[in-house]
């Protein structure tokens, strides 16, 4: 009696062992709470963070011998206009060329070209309708500086010509203007053997008494503007 009874016991202890080893099989394919599971397959495209990231900007702190500047000009009124502009670029060392200009002028000296070698002054309020031209600092040749003005009567008559004498500012005259440090003299048509070196002109000479150009590059025009005469 007592032989099957633990017969019975043991067969029961193994049943139970069995069902417990069958439990920890299914519990162990079903993935736990916050587990991560690794895939047997590889990812598809670039990993996180391994995109071309932007390249810092590049900010240009000197600035190039040969870049432009540009100048909003202020001349007072009653000042010569011809006279400021030749003065601010003696005095900045810079060639200026005046792009545009706006405002009154009187007491204008002009030479007009249809009638060559024939100066006129003309005294009145004129307002300006086109304003041309070029100034260097050092010497230059014939004809490289100057100024071209066309203006606007009261009558409505439209006289112009190159400024010989006098051009006063009757009020605020606003010039628009770029200046540049480097200007290099050159004789055209080019000869042949220059032309055929691939675009280096060898006959150019610098203007404005400086080796480098018309005065050192950093010559004191920074300020984009300003009032006129310096």
């Amino acid at each position: 009696m007592d032989l099957s009874i633990n017969e019975r016991s043991l067969v029961r202890e193994r049943q139970e062992e069995e069902e417990e080893e069958e439990d920890e099989r299914d519990n162990g394919d079903e993935p736990k709470e916050g587990a991560v599971e690794a895939g047997t397959r590889r990812p598809r495209g670039r990993p996180p963070g391994s995109k071309n990231k932007p390249k810092p900007p590049i900010f240009v702190t000197r600035d190039s011998p040969n870049s432009l500047r540009s100048h909003v000009m202020e001349v007072a009124g009653g000042a010569d206009v011809a006279e400021s502009v030749a003065q601010f670029a003696r005095r900045r060392q810079r060639g200026v060329c005046v792009l545009s200009g706006s405002g009154s002028v009187a007491n204008v000296t002009l030479r007009q070209p249809s009638a060559p070698g024939a100066v006129v002054a003309l005294h009145g309020r004129f307002e300006i309708l086109s304003l041309t031209g070029a100034f260097l600092p050092g010497p230059a040749p014939p004809g490289a500086t100057g100024l071209t003005v066309y203006l606007a009567g009261g009558q409505g008559q439209v006289v112009g010509g190159s400024v010989v004498g006098s051009l006063v500012a009757a009020g605020p005259v606003m010039v628009i203007a770029a200046t540049f440090a480097n200007a290099t003299y050159e004789r055209l048509p080019l000869e042949e053997e220059e032309d055929d070196g691939g675009g280096s002109v060898q006959g150019g000479s610098t203007l404005g008494g400086s080796p480098h150009g018309i005065g050192s590059s950093g010559g004191g025009g920074g300020s984009g503007g300003g009032h006129l005469p310096v």
